[in-house]
């Protein structure tokens, strides 16, 4: 009915250009008349790219596979998918299931991993912790590949430890003087509840009709006893944490006893592994927790401890090994203990069964210094060939080591004093000094580039699966960035 001028082009809305430029194709309305190809969209060299060869034709999924043993429900989303999502998501930084289900829609990497499919932070979450077991074997598979593309010589290690904050609060601990008061409290006002209830209930008999005007027809107060249980269910968390720090205490006693008995044997010249197990016992049975010893009612494994900035924060002592060639890590565990000194051993002989090979050398720091690492360091020198350099005492700042003095060391030269002195000699210096640039930098990447200073799963067992996990994806972004998809051609071609 009405006259209308043809569209023309729509022109550029704002200021002109200066000239008559002439400017790409750009319509974002344009209709495609074929569907895009996820795998159009990344860079040949893409890490996802690599994730995914890795998945598909290099890692054993034996393992999680073999846990799928219930035929009947509805199908689970394929195992290969959410390990895709999971090795990028913790190599890349991104370790929350939310934040992961979130990038399955907007992120081209994990679209492309996910082939465009969304799996919900429920079923990513349960994935994770269904199968954390064979996620932290990942962690020997990594190092296997590594080995096998050259990268792991085992010349000389470094071992150290960080501390990893865990998911909970420092402020939900409480100390075992404190626990004891307030269970004898709590005691107390469960008594007092269950006298109130006791009267209630008797007045109720005597008075069945007052009861059902106030009550209902049941004759029940809800008040009362709800506030009974959920006294006795504050009573039962205040006992088992009670619990835990006496059974604590009395391993400690255990094993320092039992440790001391054995060196005085061994010096003696005797061996009465009955006289150990004596002496642990009657230790184990005087052990008296400290007033200020602590238990964490959201994460009862986790203590606090003392980070490298000297702030006290509820966490985990996080240990690995690391091969100085491409800073792999060879070994890594968890331990509830703030010290380092117990996991020189552990550490090194789990760095030697995940390689098959002993190191030529190994770097400590003085935190790992004690009369029964000092032997140990010597054993294993005369055993595995292992020499070990390990700093007896912390530097100021810019304090410089002295120099060795010169002669022969003295015939009565402690294991201490002979150390020290092996350190101050031109190629203890020279290989300690190693030490820092081997370790550190490792603890750093996982921390910056796999946003690892925090734990997200609870419990020893879940903080030790996840910490192998990111030593996992450490190791590989380090074989990508050494060998790429090129690298993985080769082992399984």
């Amino acid at each position: 009915m009405f006259e209308v001028e043809p569209a023309g082009k729509r022109q550029p809305q704002g200021r002109p250009a200066a000239v008559d430029k002439r400017f790409r194709a750009f319509d974002p309305h344009q209709v495609l008349l074929l569907p895009p190809s996820l795998d159009d969209w990344l860079p040949q060299d893409h890490l996802a790219r690599f994730v995914a060869d890795l998945v598909d034709e290099v890692l054993d999924l034996g393992p999680v596979l073999a846990d799928y043993t219930e035929k009947r429900g509805y199908p689970p989303y394929d195992p290969r998918l959410m390990l895709r999502l999971l090795i990028y998501g913790y190599t890349t930084g991104v370790r929350s299931s939310r934040a992961i289900e979130r990038k399955c829609a907007d992120h081209i990497a994990l679209r492309y991993l996910a082939a465009d499919q969304a799996p919900d932070f429920r079923s990513i979450s349960r994935f994770r912790r269904r199968h954390l077991d064979a996620l932290a074997d990942l962690f020997t598979q990594s190092l296997h590949l590594a080995t096998r593309l050259g990268m792991v010589k085992m010349g000389r290690v470094a071992l150290d430890g960080t501390k990893l904050e865990a998911n909970a609060s420092k402020h939900k601990a409480m100390s075992y003087g404190r626990l004891v008061d307030k269970e004898e409290k709590i005691e107390a006002e469960i008594a007092d509840l269950e006298a109130q209830a006791a009267a209630l209930l008797a007045d109720a008999e005597a008075t069945d009709t007052a009861e059902d005007q106030r009550f209902g027809i049941d004759g029940k107060d809800t008040d009362l006893p709800a506030e009974l249980d959920r006294r006795e269910k504050r009573l039962a968390k205040l006992q088992a944490a009670r619990a835990q720090i006496e059974a604590e205490a009395a391993d400690k006693a255990r094993r320092h006893a039992e440790d001391k008995e054995r060196r005085r044997q061994k010096r003696v010249g005797t061996g009465d592994e009955q006289a150990v197990t004596d002496a642990g016992d009657t230790a184990a049975a005087k052990a008296r927790p400290k007033p200020k010893a602590q238990a964490n009612f959201t994460d009862p494994n986790s203590r606090i401890m003392k980070n490298s900035d000297g702030a006290y924060i509820q966490a985990y002592n996080a240990q690995a090994v690391v091969d100085e060639e491409h800073q792999v890590i060879t070994a890594a565990d968890v331990t509830t203990n703030a010290s380092d000194a117990l996991n020189y051993t552990t550490m090194l002989d789990q760095s030697a069964a995940n390689t098959g090979v002993h190191p030529k050398q190994a770097l400590v720091d003085a935190g790992y210094c004690s009369e029964t690492n000092l032997e140990a360091a010597k054993e294993r020198q005369l055993s595995c060939g292992t020499d070990t350099f390990m700093a007896t005492g912390r530097l100021a700042h810019d304090e410089q080591v002295p120099p060795a003095p010169r002669g022969r060391i003295p015939a009565s030269a402690t294991l201490k004093e002979r150390i020290a002195r092996k350190l101050r000699t031109k190629p203890g210096k020279s290989a300690y000094r190693r030490r820092k640039a081997i370790v550190e930098p490792v603890f750093g990447q996982i921390m910056t580039c796999h946003n690892g200073r925090q734990l997200l799963l609870r419990g020893e067992d879940g903080a030790r699966g996840e910490w192998r996990l990111l030593a996992a994806c450490h190791n590989l972004r380090k074989i990508f960035r050494h060998a790429g998809t090129t690298g993985l051609a080769t082992l399984t071609g």
